[in-house]
């Protein structure tokens, strides 16, 4: 057995209705002022916004509004939240949106109390201290809303890296599915896959608890039967239901418990969109996970096979594999890099920025070499 931590302090409202009370929730926390992180604008649409401002109001909770974030979230928007929070005072940070506002809003608020936020997604600065963040969620993916995980991208240094601490964790999450039955397919398609791409980083590490396993092929199953049922009907409150709890139980401890991880298929992504911006993070894994288990799969054979048998209903790997991007095609999404416009030419350049700090993985320790093979087979 492997021993292992579990931590789940984020306390998650769940439910239509829900986001009015956002105001309440923060005010228990004795916060007087807070920094509304969002996106471009989608919350102003859908009601979102107006619900959040109402119950800030009704509570006596001051704000500042930061928007802008991009679905890759970037460090030049960290930095202009950073020095707009230290300007107007606040003493929370409240993001309203997906992965990426909320991933924005964690890097703000840990990185106020330090003297360079990007040292710490290289581990030359730790974070020792960050400002309470509330979430109000519109997008499932990520499961940012319920861990201490964010990914920022350096449009400078073209690294787009991921950090970690126990301090960003959410004080409270608010997610309410019927406001995400206005979003695109292709973001609840995006989302859909990245929630099965974490299931599977944690468990083709394999061989650990069974009741873990048994819980991630329960949860790759559920989310694969709400996207079908959603490309039916997009209104389907309780398909958006059982996507959103599935998304976010597949990265808040409970589908990594006494599981190694191996997050090399995430890395690999990471290369790609932080060299081509417009790559939407879960597009990206469709492309590269499939490759990535067709190059790795006998290091662990016996848990692909599971996984084949269990989730697939076949003891082939291989066949699992094409049934699975089957399924992501079936979903709109891409299964190639030249689906992704992306160059044959540009293999060398993406291995090379996703091994620059060494190598990758756990299931098969992966060096430059391995990486292009696995974006030869996925082109």
């Amino acid at each position: 057995m492997i021993n292992f931590t579990f931590y789940t302090p984020t306390r998650v409202l769940f439910g239509v209705g829900r986001i009015k009370e956002i105001g309440s929730e923060i005010k228990k926390s004795n916060v007087k002022k807070v920094l509304l992180v969002a996106g471009g604008g989608s919350i102003k649409k859908n009601g979102v916004y107006d619900t959040v401002i109402a119950s800030l109001q009704e509570q006596g909770i001051d704000w500042v509004e930061l928007w802008g974030v991009v679905p890759n979230p970037v460090l030049s928007k960290v930095m202009e939240g950073i020095s707009l929070a230290k300007e107007s005072g606040v003493d929370g940070v409240l993001a309203v949106g997906g992965g990426s506002v909320i991933d924005t809003a964690k890097a703000i608020a840990s990185g106020i109390y330090l003297d360079d936020v990007w040292a710490s997604f290289l581990g030359k600065e730790k974070i020792k201290q960050a400002l309470p963040l509330f979430v109000v969620l519109t997008i499932s993916a990520t499961g940012s809303e319920c861990n201490g995980n964010f990914v920022i991208t350096n449009e400078e240094t073209k690294q787009k890296l991921g950090n970690h601490s126990p301090l960003v964790y959410p004080k409270v999450s608010i997610i309410d599915p019927s406001v995400q039955r206005t979003l695109p397919w292709n973001q609840t398609a995006n989302g859909a896959c990245d929630g099965l791409s974490h299931i599977m980083e944690s468990y083709f590490s394999g061989g650990g608890n069974e009741t873990t396993l048994y819980v991630d092929e329960a949860l790759t199953k559920a989310i694969i039967d709400a996207t079908d049922k959603l490309m039916l009907n997009e209104d389907d409150l309780e398909a958006r239901a059982n996507l959103a709890w599935a998304a976010t139980l597949a990265l808040n401890g409970v589908s990594a418990a006494q599981l190694k991880g191996d997050w090399a298929s995430h890395d690999i992504e990471h290369a790609i969109s932080a060299l081509h911006p417009e790559v939407a993070h879960g597009a990206g894994l469709a492309v590269v996970f499939p490759a990535w288990i067709t190059h790795v799969w006998k290091e662990n054979e016996p848990t692909f096979r599971r996984w084949a048998r269990n989730v697939w209903d076949t003891d082939d790997v291989l066949t699992a594999v094409e049934r699975l991007k089957s399924t992501y095609k079936r979903w709109g999404l891409p299964i190639s890099l030249r689906e992704l416009n992306l160059e044959k030419s540009e293999i060398p350049a993406i291995a090379q920025n996703a091994t620059q700090l060494g190598k990758l993985g756990t299931v098969k320790e992966l060096t430059q070499e391995d990486v292009e093979k696995i974006l030869e087979i996925a082109y």
